[in-house]
């Protein structure tokens, strides 16, 4: 291809420029001048730029732009001459502000993805330190500390269990790496706030974010019925700090006439049934802790579920884990020791975990409403157990609801937060496998003194106990639980806070369980 001489107007513009350089040099007074005769020469110089330019498009076979495309440009420039540059700087700058329009989308998605990417960057962080520090340590060996139970088992041949020695950052020594009981540090534990119509709600989430030590481990998501607009404000005012879901159908649901007081307990059933399904399946968790918009956590709320999480996943015979205890009001707890975790067979619910697999069980037949008696049915309990503590993790402030403050006044309102920190993922906690559980809770309980209500209530025990009053019949259950300040109610014949038949609970400082005989063998469904 023959070269092309530079036009005379461009040699030109350079002899000026040059001209200009030498002037700047030799006298200061030019500057300005000179600013103006280089903006004059730099234009020239890009429109001769764009005058010789072939236009953009998609490149073809033989370099230009389209098919065609050097034979029409060549055309265009001969007929229109200088009308046509204006024309090419338009389209120019339209193709360079819809790339602009391009990069902006672009960026717009690079920040609506930003927060997933920082969890994920946490978490991968979190797994690399880890693997370093597991490569780094070397096994560690059991100091022979006591387990932590809540009944002492009276003295026999048993093999000494060693609690696992962990670093302060709750890692795992290398031998556990295999232990299905062993907690996993990684595992994404989501906390689902049931919410509808209470703006207190604030109170419930502003203690879960101040005490979730990741919010890549414990992201916090609200669902809310009711479609209640100023609650739905409150919950929106937290930005990133949760996922805010909405329940689509807000319809009344068709019920007999007799029922339709009990509408509210129909919408919290259809709630719950539509929030888990969006956990589980549409949001792909495999584990998920269930609040209510009426309840406030304790400082170890998320510690307590980290460590009782890999128990719920390898023991068959447990079902959920509760933060809650029916009968943890003050006075019937142990103050000192809220590490005391206990087996039970009745659903306490109030802030209780639940694996995907029980939810696959569970919501093909889940109920049109009052779910959560229905969970004590023992068609879905089935034998097994949930865990809870001695000392509660959650209390309820929400006297207002569809239960119209059914025993909130009597009970609920007295119940005891739990406010010292445990730390349950530095704890050996295999004493609560129903096998060993049963055999020393078995021993404690019926090892225990038999007393009589008149010897609690007239001070004559002696000793630190524990002590064992004992029950015949369902009224005589009722009666000497409401003498005891326990509560007295029975779902399919489990009593509150109950194992095996047995309540315990402290009583002017003491240790009582309210048992039935010895020999127990199975709870009775018409005693409810």
């Amino acid at each position: 291809m023959k070269e092309q001489s530079l036009p005379s107007s461009v040699c030109s513009s350079l002899h000026s420029l040059m001209w200009c350089h030498w002037a700047m040099l030799r006298k200061r007074g030019s500057l300005i001048l000179c600013g103006a005769f280089l903006f004059v020469a730099w234009n020239a110089l890009l429109l001769l730029f764009l005058w010789g330019r072939p236009p953009m498009g998609r490149l073809g076979e033989g370099g230009g732009a389209e098919p065609g495309g050097r034979e029409e440009w060549g055309m265009r420039k001969g007929k229109a001459g200088g009308s046509n540059l204006a024309g090419e700087v338009i389209r120019l700058a339209e193709e360079v502000e819809s790339e602009l329009e391009t990069q902006k989308k672009l960026l717009k998605q690079i920040q609506s993805h930003r927060s997933l990417w920082e969890q994920q960057k946490e978490v991968e962080k979190r797994g690399s330190e880890q693997d370093g520090k597991r490569r780094a340590l070397p096994p560690q060996v059991p100091q022979n500390p006591q387990p932590h139970k809540p009944i002492q088992p009276v003295a026999s041949p048993q093999p000494n269990h060693k609690p696992i020695e962990k670093e302060e950052n709750n890692e795992l020594p290398a031998e556990n790496e295999g232990d299905p009981t062993s907690s996993n540090p990684e595992t994404v534990i989501p906390i689902l706030v049931i919410a509808c119509d209470r703006v207190t709600v604030r109170r419930s989430l502003d203690k879960l974010i101040q005490y979730r030590p990741s919010p890549a481990l414990y992201p916090i998501i609200v669902s809310q019925d009711c479609g209640h607009a100023e609650t739905a404000r409150v919950i929106g005012s937290y930005g990133s700090q949760v996922m805010h879901i909405s329940q689509p159908d807000l319809a009344d649901i068709p019920v007999r006439p007799e029922h339709r007081k009990f509408q509210g307990y129909y919408k919290i059933a259809r709630h719950y049934h539509w929030a888990l399904n969006q956990v589980f399946n549409r949001l792909g968790h495999s584990t998920v802790v269930i609040v209510e918009d009426d309840l406030e956590v304790a400082p170890d709320f998320f510690e307590y579920f980290r460590a009782l999480h890999p128990y719920l996943r390898s023991d068959p015979t447990l079902w959920c884990v509760s933060a809650w205890n029916d009968n943890g009001r003050d006075g019937s707890v142990d103050p000192g020791r809220p590490d005391l975790l206990y087996r039970t067979d009745f659903f306490p619910g109030l802030g209780w975990m639940l694996l995907k697999e029980m939810w696959d069980e569970l919501e093909p037949k889940w109920p049109k409403a009052f779910w959560d008696d229905w969970m004590r049915q023992p068609e879905q309990r089935r034998d097994r157990s949930c865990v809870r503590p001695e000392i509660s993790r959650t209390i309820t402030f929400g006297r207002k609801g569809v239960s119209l403050g059914q025993f909130f006044d009597q009970y609920l309102r007295y119940i005891k937060l739990n406010t010292e920190f445990v730390p349950f993922t530095k704890r050996d906690l295999s004493y609560l496998v129903r096998e060993r559980y049963n055999e020393d809770f078995i021993k404690e309980v019926y090892g225990a003194p038999q007393v009589k209500l008149e010897e609690v209530h007239g001070g004559s025990l002696k000793g630190a106990g524990p002590f064992r009053v004992q029950y015949s019949s369902r009224d005589s259950f009722k009666a000497l639980a409401r003498s005891l300040g326990v509560m007295d109610d029975l779902k399919s014949g489990v009593p509150r806070a109950g194992y095996r038949g047995v309540v315990s609970f402290m009583s002017r400082g003491r240790r009582l369980y309210l048992a039935p005989p010895e020999g127990w063998t199975h709870y009775d469904t018409s005693w409810s």
